[in-house]
Order: structure tokens, then sequence, then C-alpha cells
């Protein structure tokens, strides 16, 4: 059977949103991995699979390159190439190298070319050093919506030690975020749904939340200022990723309008760009 890879150069601006288009690949098996090509310029996202391509080539449209590839374990060797590391208390780690937990901190198993988010991205981490810094007190009832792999409700769940609430818009990442829970021992505590940002009976059960993560795009965020404003209870926080440093005022200043304060923000780089976490407590 012939094994074959397609690969696209995209702006460091665009690849978040080009590799969650792909989401519903990597959980079809085919093997989706992104790398910087140079520090300032463009990401090379690349797909590889085995068999008939068709199928993949109608799928991403356009624009891409193909090649055939010698007969090896191309998923393998992907999975190699991500490696283990340390993002404030968590260890995030592939199951292939769960050796070498440093002392003291708490391992996060997730495996590249599931859902979106195995914590690489600067969105992602920039969410797991934001969560570290939140009361447990304060953080009683929370849910992660647009969970990809589920990564931070589990996060969630093995830093409180209590039930986290985790939703997203696609079914296969429902199941991957499900999956990964029970393989981090919080299958319990964890429970997702399919849900449209917070529209599911389970979720509105919880309601009003303490703590609403979501690590999505710019662009959702704005529509769903309403939602989380209604959502969230007096004094409850909102940690907002998935933007860039130039978008984050026009995010803080829709989420002023609904009785958001901004506490605290983070920025990390990723592939050239500057991606912004920002925490916000509700002050109505």
């Amino acid at each position: 059977m012939s094994v074959w890879t397609a690969w696209l150069d995209v702006p460091a601006a665009e690849r978040l949103e080009r590799e969650q288009a792909l989401e519903h690949l990597s959980e079809s098996g085919f093997v989706v991995t992104s790398r910087e090509l140079s520090r300032a310029g463009p990401w090379r996202i690349e797909i590889f699979g085995e068999g008939d391509r068709a199928v993949v080539a109608a799928a991403v449209g356009a624009g891409w390159r193909w090649e055939e590839l010698p007969d090896r374990d191309w998923v393998a060797e992907n999975q190699r190439s991500f490696q283990p590391f340390a993002v404030g208390p968590f260890w995030v780690h592939p199951s292939h190298a769960a050796e070498g937990q440093p002392s003291g901190t708490i391992g996060l198993r997730i495996d590249a070319g599931m859902a979106f988010g195995t914590g690489t991205h600067a969105t992602t981490r920039g969410c797991l050093e934001m969560l570290a810094t939140l009361a447990p007190a304060e953080t009683a009832s929370a849910v992660d919506v647009g969970c990809g792999s589920g990564i931070l409700a589990i996060a969630m769940a093995k830093l409180w030690r209590r039930p986290v609430l985790g939703g997203d818009n696609d079914e296969q990442a429902v199941d991957v975020a499900k999956e990964n829970a029970a393989l981090n021992g919080v299958g319990e505590l964890c429970t997702f749904v399919h849900a449209m940002g917070l529209d599911h009976p389970v979720v509105r059960a919880r309601g009003p939340f303490d703590l609403i993560v979501a690590n999505i795009l710019a662009g959702p965020l704005l529509g769903l200022v309403d939602s989380f404003a209604t959502a969230v209870g007096p004094g409850g926080r909102v940690v907002l990723s998935g933007l860039l440093v130039e978008q984050a005022d026009e995010i803080v200043a829709a989420y002023r309008r609904k009785g958001f304060v901004p506490e605290r923000h983070v920025d990390r780089e990723t592939g050239g760009a500057d991606w912004r976490t920002l925490v916000m407590r509700f002050d109505r």
C-alpha cells in the first residue's frame, strides 16, 4: 500500500486555524503535523497517510503538494518527534515517553495526531500557566469550551481533583477527550459533551460557573461573550486564548462591556506570532 505526504506552507498567523480545520483528518487516522520554517516566516503543515489519497485531496482543497514516500512507519516517527516538556506545574508527555517525569509535577499524557491540543502551541501553554495561578477555592465549577483533545479539562481535574465539564462542536473530539481523560486517570472527574459553546442541557444544569476556559479563536470568543456573561457567576472568571496579541484589545473591550475586568495575561510565541492568554473576572 502506498504511503504519501502532502504539505502546505501558511503564514504563522493562519497556522492555528488551518490546523483546527484538519482535526477531522487526525481523528480519521491520518497524521497531521506542523513545523516552523523560519522564526518570522511561514509554517509547513504536513499530512501523512497511506492508500488512496483522493478523499483527503478533495477535503483539503487546492494548493497542497504531494509526494509518495518510502515504506516506513511515519506515524511512529511523528510520535517520536513529540517530546515531553514542562509548563507551569504540568509535565506534558506522549504515551511513548512516560519516563523521567520531574518530581512534584502533574503529568498530562496526550498523544499527537488525535484531536487538537497537545500543549505545544503557545495558546495551550498559556492556558496551562494561567490555570495554575487560580485559587482552588475559586474554581469549584469549571467548564472548558472547545475542549479539543481535552487537555485543559484534564489539567483542571488533576490540578484541583474535582469534576470538570468540557464541550466541543466536533463529536469525534469529544470521544478523543473521553479517552484521554481515562488514560490520565480522571475519567470519572471529566464529563465531555457535544455542544456548540455552552448550548447543552448538561452544561446549563451545572451553571453558574466559577470558571470558563475557552482556547479557541478571536472570532468565536467575540460571539460567545453574551453567553459567557450569562453563565458565569459573580466574581467568576474566564480564561480566554487562541488570540493574537494584536487582537487582545478588541476582546478585552467586548468583555468589559459585559462586566468582565482584566486581571492578568501571558504572552507566548509560536511560529513567529505572539499569542495572548487572558484572565478576566466577572464584576457584576
